[in-house]
């Protein structure tokens, strides 16, 4: 939530009206210009859209409301328009704090697990595209990325998992990017899932198995929070038996997945300090993956 567009006092006047105050960036992401602003006594957030056209941004707005009202933790725009040219909304502020990875607790694993649960229940009768990061789009991009970094695996990787892949999971609206910079939390409980911009139609398994990624993972797997996570989300969404063989190969497919758009949304435009966004994590995830193979996975996570 970085800020590439900043618009003037006259622009905010217009959109706002004249009666805000303590208007300020959000810094944080990688995206969208993000402000906070108060008005009527109360705080709001202000996103400006950079990549999403109009339509896009009404369709976005469009199914987080649908999830909202289908009982998804998620705040809904309470004005839209537009602003310095571009779409542009405003949502209620929601108090809450984001996760260090510290504070991973297995209650909270369990918490975010159902979260997603509950996510994907609500967005069965919502309808989307195949997504910006299909395995197409993956190819495209490792195509780009120089041999300074391991890019034979990464393309090997790639081939043999798009291969692998089970194409008859259930599909339905994925998220595929709820990274704990993306959860706000109230103690143990979700106040706030964020950032449904990259949602699209996919396997359902595949947003669990980015959740184990972003969430389960310190110098190495953790095997109480894997665990506490998937029994979170099957209390609310079981797994078919399909998918539960496939978790394996949809987790490893998001370690590549996540280690091709870091080495060329970061690493490649001068971000290979950010440690947040360190491709290496994500190879380094996968190294783990194949230590501990389907049997060792299947284990942890307590799929039979």
């Amino acid at each position: 939530m970085a800020t590439f567009t900043k618009p003037s006092n006259e622009e905010l006047r217009s959109f706002l009206g004249s009666n805000y105050s303590e208007f300020q960036s959000v810094e944080g992401g990688s995206v969208n210009s993000n402000f906070s602003f108060a008005r009527d006594g109360r705080r709001w957030f202000l996103r400006i859209y950079e990549e999403q056209d109009f339509a896009g941004a009404d369709a976005e707005r469009a199914m987080v409301a649908a999830l909202a009202s289908a009982g998804v933790p998620t705040p809904v725009a309470a004005a839209h328009g537009t602003l310095a040219g571009k779409p542009a909304a405003v949502f209620p502020w929601v108090d809450g704090t984001m996760s260090c990875q510290r504070a991973v607790t297995p209650a909270r694993a369990s918490a975010i697990g159902a979260a997603l649960g509950r996510v994907a229940v609500a967005g069965r009768a919502i309808t989307l595209s195949g997504g910006r990061f299909h395995e197409e789009a993956l190819r495209e991009r490792a195509a780009h990325i120089p041999e300074t970094y391991p890019i034979v695996r990464i393309r090997t990787l790639l081939e043999a998992l798009a291969k692998t892949r089970d194409r008859a999971l259930p599909v339905g609206l994925v998220h595929g990017d709820l990274f704990r910079d993306n959860v706000l939390w109230a103690g143990d409980s979700v106040a706030a899932l964020l950032d449904f911009e990259s949602a699209f139609r996919g396997p359902l398994a595949y947003d669990l198995a980015v959740l184990l990624l972003s969430w389960c993972y310190v110098d190495g797997f953790e095997p109480h929070l894997m665990k506490a996570m998937v029994s979170g989300y099957e209390g609310v969404r079981p797994l078919e038996a399909a998918e539960k063989r496939a978790l394996y190969t949809e987790t490893r497919f998001g370690a590549v997945r996540f280690t091709i758009t870091r080495i060329t949304d970061y690493a490649m435009r001068g971000g290979e300090g950010r440690v947040m966004k360190d491709w290496r994590r994500f190879l380094a995830r996968l190294d783990a993956l194949d230590e501990m193979g389907q049997s060792g996975f299947d284990a942890i996570v307590a799929i039979k």
